[in-house]
């Protein structure tokens, strides 16, 4: 029963090479090279080395076959400032998120997906179109986490073992995952959905790497939080950092999102961005936000836990369904955290019916 593709996850999971492990548990690495492409089945005493070594139960590894997110289907933030084993690190995270969603989706239903194929569309103008399409105008978004949500996309934080990660997106057959990195400003998260979002639109059938990518995405991100005909609309042509920063407010985005959108619209002169910019790093704005606005969480996955509290479950309880520690789980929750009513975690006897989560 032992399972290859579930040790490959486990081991990038926790940001080992074959080497390294193959060294905790006192063998030769060519064993686990073995192991990993199926040629050779570990004993039950090695197995439960592995076991200890990677923090994974026994069970794990006897389960089914497992299809790891690959780097090649994946878009991350910032991707060339990661290591190797950062990303690998990350992208097993993001297929213990997709674990959890396939048994998420068997006992709830959930908002179907809806997200516009925008592939070739400048990054300004895709903004307008989704924006239209989710009838949105040019009002300013209350919640990113919560809109993406409604629209199908399924969102994960970020784990501790990927904190140098700051967002990554992928699609799994026909669903939108976004991973993001709570340990940022909230104004910094915000952004970093609407980019991520921007490779959902934009970069649909394969993911592409690189800057002009990247930057394709944070136009794309810039114009979908804070509209251009809304931003013109300020008449903000003498801004100050102080009315930056009033302004940023009804956006909530950060003073140095809104300054360079100010530029880039053609606000502001490019001296009067480097100006603004040089007084922004000496207040420290690029490091600590004036005026933050409050984490946004996500709506589904409180929902979620909400009812398993009502049944008498608990996270725990699902991480075991899974083969998982509740660790594993937890991580990927925002750090919302579910405590079982009983000690026995049993389902109430209740109907078998898959409850709609409703989102506002």
């Amino acid at each position: 029963m032992f399972c290859p593709s579930r040790l490959v996850l486990a081991r990038k999971r926790r940001g080992f090479t074959q080497k390294f492990l193959a060294e905790q548990i006192g063998i030769e690495s060519r064993n686990i090279v073995s192991y990993e492409k199926g040629e050779q089945i570990p004993s039950a005493k090695t197995l439960q080395g592995i076991s200890e070594a990677l923090k994974f139960p026994l069970m794990f590894f006897e389960s089914d076959d497992i299809e790891l997110v690959n780097s090649n289907s994946a878009s991350f933030r910032a991707f060339t400032k990661l290591t190797a084993g950062q990303r690998d690190s990350a992208l097993a995270g993001g297929t213990i998120g997709v674990l959890f969603q396939e048994w998420i989706d068997k006992e709830f239903n959930l908002p179907d997906v809806s997200i516009p194929n925008l592939r070739g569309y400048d990054p300004e103008s895709a903004a307008e179109t989704v924006r239209a399409e989710w009838g949105l105008g040019n009002k300013p978004i209350k919640n990113m986490i919560h809109l993406l949500e409604s629209k199908g996309v399924r969102i994960f934080s970020l784990t501790k073992e990927s904190q140098n990660v700051d967002a990554f997106c992928f699609w799994r057959t026909k669903t939108p995952f976004i991973f993001i990195n709570i340990t940022k400003s909230p104004e910094r998260c915000r952004f970093d959905a609407a980019h991520e979002l921007a490779h959902l639109v934009l970069h649909r059938h394969g993911i592409a790497h690189g800057k002009e990518i990247e930057k394709e995405a944070d136009r794309f991100a810039a114009a979908f939080l804070m509209p251009k005909d809304s931003i013109i609309a300020l008449n903000a042509f003498s801004a100050t950092l102080d009315s930056v920063v009033d302004l940023k407010k009804r956006w909530s985005v950060s003073a140095m999102a809104l300054i360079h959108r100010l530029n880039s619209l053609g606000i502001i002169s490019d001296w009067h961005y480097r100006q603004l910019c040089i007084q922004a790093s000496k207040k420290g704005y690029r490091k600590a936000e004036p005026n933050g606005i409050a984490p946004e969480s996500s709506q589904v996955l409180s929902k979620i836990i909400k009812n398993l509290h009502g049944e008498g479950l608990s996270i725990k309880k699902v991480a075991n369904e899974l083969n998982l520690s509740s660790v594993e789980l937890n991580d990927l929750l925002f750090g919302l955290v579910a405590t079982p009513l009983d000690g026995n975690g049993k389902r109430s006897e209740s109907p078998a019916v898959r409850p709609n989560l409703r989102l506002v």
